[in-house]
């Protein structure tokens, strides 16, 4: 009969070992499974909502370098998150995007706001009593009116080129301080006794008029003559550089060229003023050598013109670069028997257009004291004979800004 023979010491060995290893592991996944903790359900997704594709997993967001400010961090969470009414219920800090410095300017207007037609049917009849009840109607009083030149319907000998003296509007203190300054704007004409008389009252006046032959030429102690014509553009850069002597400019540009668009400065006698006029060989002045004429003050007091038909652009342009702010009173001829220079459309939009432009006078808080219907014109109206209207009146405007 054969013996069992006893196990072997090694089997023993091998089977403790695998008890060891299966009881750490257990205690490291308890180890584990404490550290995460529990987590909260998952919510289930609403039925007929397609389950969410599952995020990129993104590295963990860097700290704070080192040495930063608590203070700012604090800062910004502070101005996000800080409900009103509460701690941070100041004034809101300005972002990280603020404009800086003044707020812009507006740019530059391209066109006037066109006033609403007179009536349903925008007719010509319509806009034509409008605008003709508009230019014969006064809008102030003026109790000392110029009458050195004032002339009747009846006597059309002189056009009453007429100013306002009141002294609530400083015409008649500049005359008399022989501080006044007059442009005259016109196109060959020979009448020119208006500016006579302000220069021997004793304004400043300039008369441009390209049909003078020189480019300046002082007729008198205070009347210049000068070979330029007020324009409504400037000429382009190209033309302007075959033609050296180009003699068509924007008033704007003119008053920046000689110097009257500036305030009045108190410069030393032996220095040259901000306000003067630049000029050179003519026939008012003998020999090469360039003169500085200088001048007392330095804006338009009174600014008459009579453009035969381009004054509608002329004060067009006047109203869209904001000239009208440096003078003081105006005196337009205006013409109504054409709708006038680069002016189109049907007569009752051209009507409506020269309406909008006295209103943007009125809006620039100018107002009409006199009005003038010349009755040696011809009486036609956009070549019509209606309303029995001039083709020609002269209008007087004071800016009630001047003081």
């Amino acid at each position: 009969m054969a013996r069992e023979r006893p196990p072997a010491r090694g089997c023993g060995a091998l089977r403790r070992c695998l008890l060891g290893a299966a009881l750490l592991l257990g205690l490291r996944l308890c180890a584990e499974l404490r550290r995460a903790g529990p987590r909260p359900p998952a919510r289930s997704a609403p039925p007929g909502t397609a389950p969410r594709p599952p995020e990129p997993h993104l590295p963990p967001a860097p700290g704070p370098p080192r040495g930063a400010s608590r203070r700012r961090v604090t800062y910004v969470r502070s101005g996000r998150r800080a409900p009103p009414g509460g701690r941070g219920s100041g004034p809101p800090e300005p972002g990280c995007c603020a404009p800086r410095g003044p707020p812009r300017r507006k740019g530059p207007r391209w066109h006037i706001d066109l006033q609403p037609w007179a009536g349903p049917a925008q007719s010509l009849d319509e806009e034509a009593l409008r605008f003709l009840r508009y230019i014969s109607t006064t809008q102030i009083a003026c109790n000392h009116i110029s009458t050195d030149s004032l002339a009747t319907d009846s006597s059309p000998a002189k056009k009453p080129w007429s100013v306002c003296l009141d002294d609530r509007f400083g015409l008649a203190h500049q005359i008399r301080n022989k501080q006044c300054r007059l442009y005259s704007l016109g196109l060959g004409s020979d009448d020119t006794h208006f500016e006579v008389r302000m220069a021997d009252d004793g304004c400043e006046v300039h008369r441009f008029d390209p049909s003078v032959k020189s480019a300046h030429v002082l007729e008198s102690q205070r009347l210049w003559f000068h070979h330029l014509s007020v324009d409504w553009r400037d000429p382009h850069p190209a033309v302007a550089a075959q033609k050296l002597h180009s003699n068509a400019r924007k008033l704007g540009t003119i008053l920046n060229e000689f110097g009257h668009h500036k305030k009045p400065t108190n410069q030393p006698t032996n220095s040259i003023p901000n306000c003067c006029l630049l000029v050179g060989k003519g026939e008012a002045w003998s020999g090469s050598r360039m003169s500085y004429i200088c001048f007392l003050v330095c804006q338009i007091d009174v600014l008459k013109a009579d453009l035969e038909s381009a004054e509608w652009k002329v004060l067009e342009n006047l109203i869209l670069e904001d000239v009208l702010g440096q003078i003081g009173q105006l005196i337009f001829e205006i013409h109504l028997h054409w709708p006038g220079f680069e002016v189109s459309g049907s007569d009752s939009s051209v009507v409506r257009f020269w309406y909008s432009l006295l209103k943007e006078l009125e809006l620039k808080d100018f107002r009409l004291f006199h009005s003038y219907k010349d009755l040696s014109k011809p009486q036609l109206f956009l070549k019509k004979d209606i309303f029995n209207a001039s083709s020609c009146y002269i209008l007087s405007w004071v800016n009630t800004r001047w003081k």
